[in-house]
Parts: structure tokens; C-alpha cells; sequence
């Protein structure tokens, strides 16, 4: 091995920009010099990575999406896996985004790179085959949720609980007072945050769905305040339109660019998407509703694989359903708008999710990026 550490990473989407950027950090506070390179976000770019392919090429969700983009997506992992093998790093990493990164990891492993994945795929809610495909395509995988590691011990995979980065960043008592002063919301009203997801295709799903449910529950709380970040322009731009297209302009609304965690830190209640923010809700112990609604094909498809009876991450990790999910047909207006009344007048309920959030907060709180960094070093040294 040469003095400089040579190491390929990919991250698909934002949160694993984010992810890999920390364990960038981590990494080089232990080891010096080391170059990364491969595919990812801006956050990485801050840390000196080289990207060879725009990160935004693979974020795509859902079936359908994907069998939209399916022979780019295809090309860049082959013409990336190929400039891998000649390149020859020390180490892969592929950072979430199992779908493209199983495959990628497989071939390199087989061209005797050693390979790591960074953030299970959810093995748990899937059919067991995802194991076995791991298995054939790592050196190790890092699991950040502590009931994933006996699965793959199971299996014979080797594998290294390193905690969640976000109940790192999130304090343990976020600041109320202070994200509402930050954001301008009204100290003493009660504050909803809206977070019909990240992507267009969950805006154009969910987007007039939370935005009527929001209407509705004013009708009958009237001292209310809403609050919607949004992750892109595109996506801030759908959810104005719905706005305007269900002349809803008289909602007591603000809408963000970016901005999420603030949001949920000063919220009193929550309707969300079901993906990572539901995790982030949790730690920032934002009482909350889940919905989930995909095109007919993606939830037919996911509903014939899906063995869980719940999708949220914070339901996965009480082994029951704590927070009430409302998915695809039932996800309706009336319906959400229904859910968020009970919880906001079922005192009992929202003290019991926030006392189970701050549970699953240290849980998940174990310096990550620094377990994930000794654990890659070690991959390294096995050689």
C-alpha cells in the first residue's frame, strides 16, 4: 500500500452526501494523506472529493422512476466499475443507494477490491434475498440501526453497529424558542411542519394531500401556524403551485428553502413523509403522523415484498405501531387531516412518542462517524 490511501467512494442522494462527508472527516483526522473519489454531493466536494458523475444522475425513488432512468443509471455504474479495476483504490465504499452500490460492490470484490457498504438496505421489511446479495458483495457492511447487525452475523456477513450520524447531530433537547426566532413563526401559536418528502415524484403524490389536510385542520384549530421546507427550487415551486391551483393562499403558512431541522425543532406536531424524516422527527421528539402514497405499479410492487406491518422508521425500531401511518388509499385529506386532531388532543399519546423518541436518541447516539472510520481502517489493515 502506497502513502497515500486511495479510496472510491459513491453516495446516490443527499443523505449519503452528507453521511460521506462525515466519514471523510473522521477518516482523514486518522489517516493522512488520503484521496477520495467517485461519485457525490456538495458536502463531499467541501471535503476535497472528486466526483466523476453528478450525484443527482442516481437519486431516483420508486419502480417506476428507475425503469425511466434504468440504461443511464446502468452506464455510469459500468463506466464507473471500470475505471475502479484499473484504478485500483484500497478501498470502496458505497454509501446507501444499495440498489447501485450492491452491484458495483460486487464486481469490485471480485476484482479483489475490498468493499464496505455504508447504511444496510432494509433487509428487515424485505424479502430475505437482500442478505444474500449483501453477503456475495462486501467486505463488511456498517449498520446504523442496532437490530440489523444480529441479521447479519446470522448470515456470516461481518458487520459493525456504528450508531446513527444523525442522533449525533440532533441535540438530545432541541431548542424550541430559538428554531421558531430563527424562522420568524409565531412563539405562540401552534406550530404544524408539513414534510411531503425530498423528490417531485413524492411532492406530486403527497404535495396536495398535505396541503388539504392542512386546510382542513384549521377549520377546526384555528390558532395554527404551518411550516414546509422543501429540499430543491423544484420542489419549493410544486408546492407553491398547489397552492395556488387549490386557492389555499390564506393558509397561515411558511414555506422553506432547506431549513428542515429548524423546522421540526420548532414544531409542537408533525405530518411526514415516510423515509428519513421520520427518523429526524423522532429526534427532535416532534410528536407526528406518517403517510406514505407512490404511483399504483411502485405500491403494488412494494406492497408484494413488504412483510412489515409498518413503514416508518421510528414503528421499525418501538416493534410496534407507536406513530399512526396512513398509506397509499387511506393517505387521504380527510383522513390525515383526522389523524393530526386525534393526536393533538390525545395528550397521552404524544407524551408516550416522546418519551420512546428520546429512547431510540441515545440508542442510536455512538459517535458514528468515528466507529465507521476505525471500522473501515480495519477493512484496510485485513488486506
Amino acid at each position: 500500500m502506497s502513502d497515500v490511501l486511495r479510496v472510491g467512494m459513491v453516495a446516490g442522494e443527499a443523505s449519503g452526501d452528507q453521511i460521506g462527508a462525515h466519514l471523510m472527516v473522521a477518516l482523514k483526522a486518522r489517516r493522512e494523506p488520503i484521496l477520495f473519489a467517485g461519485i457525490g454531493g456538495p458536502k463531499m466536494a467541501a471535503r476535497g472529493f472528486e466526483s466523476q458523475y453528478p450525484m443527482d444522475r442516481l437519486s431516483v425513488r420508486g419502480y417506476t422512476e428507475a425503469l425511466r432512468h434504468y440504461r443511464e443509471i446502468m452506464s455510469i455504474r459500468r463506466r464507473l466499475g471500470t475505471a475502479l479495476i484499473a484504478e485500483r483504490p484500497d478501498l470502496f465504499i458505497g454509501v446507501d443507494s444499495s440498489d447501485f452500490n450492491l452491484g458495483l460492490e460486487r464486481r469490485l470484490k471480485d476484482a479483489g477490491i475490498p468493499t464496505v457498504h455504508y447504511v444496510s438496505p432494509s433487509v428487515w421489511a424485505w424479502r430475505g434475498w437482500r442478505v444474500r446479495r449483501v453477503a456475495r458483495s462486501v467486505s463488511r457492511i456498517l449498520v446504523m440501526f442496532p437490530f440489523e447487525a444480529p441479521l447479519y452475523e446470522k448470515a456470516g456477513v461481518p458487520v459493525t453497529y456504528v450508531g446513527h450520524p444523525l442522533a449525533d447531530m440532533i441535540p438530545l433537547v432541541p431548542g424550541k424558542a430559538e428554531a421558531r426566532a430563527q424562522l420568524r413563526l409565531p412563539a405562540h401559536k401552534l406550530i404544524v411542519a408539513l414534510l411531503p418528502g425530498s423528490r417531485r415524484s413524492e411532492l406530486h403524490h403527497m404535495g396536495e394531500a398535505f396541503l388539504l389536510a392542512a386546510h382542513r385542520f384549521r377549520q377546526e384549530v384555528h390558532d395554527v401556524h404551518f411550516v414546509c421546507p422543501t429540499v430543491t427550487r423544484e420542489t419549493r415551486d410544486m408546492f407553491e403551485r398547489a397552492v395556488h391551483e387549490h386557492q389555499r393562499t390564506d393558509l397561515p403558512l411558511t414555506l422553506l428553502f432547506g431549513h428542515s431541522h429548524e423546522a421540526l425543532a420548532a414544531a409542537d406536531l408533525a405530518l411526514v413523509a415516510s423515509g428519513t424524516a421520520t427518523l429526524e422527527a423522532a429526534l427532535f421528539k416532534t410528536p407526528m403522523v406518517i403517510a406514505y402514497r407512490q404511483s399504483p405499479l411502485t405500491w403494488a410492487l412494494m406492497r408484494s415484498m413488504l412483510y412489515l406491518p409498518y413503514v416508518g422508521m421510528p414503528n421499525v425500531l418501538a416493534g410496534e405501531k407507536l406513530v399512526p401511518e396512513l398509506l397509499q388509499g387511506e393517505a387521504t385529506p380527510a383522513a390525515l387531516s383526522a389523524a393530526l386532531l386525534a393526536l393533538l388532543r390525545d395528550t397521552a399519546a404524544q407524551t408516550r412518542q416522546v418519551e420512546r423518541f428520546t429512547e431510540f436518541h441515545h440508542l442510536l447516539r455512538q459517535n458514528t462517524a468515528e466507529k465507521a472510520a476505525d471500522a473501515v481502517l480495519e477493512v484496510i489493515r485485513e488486506k
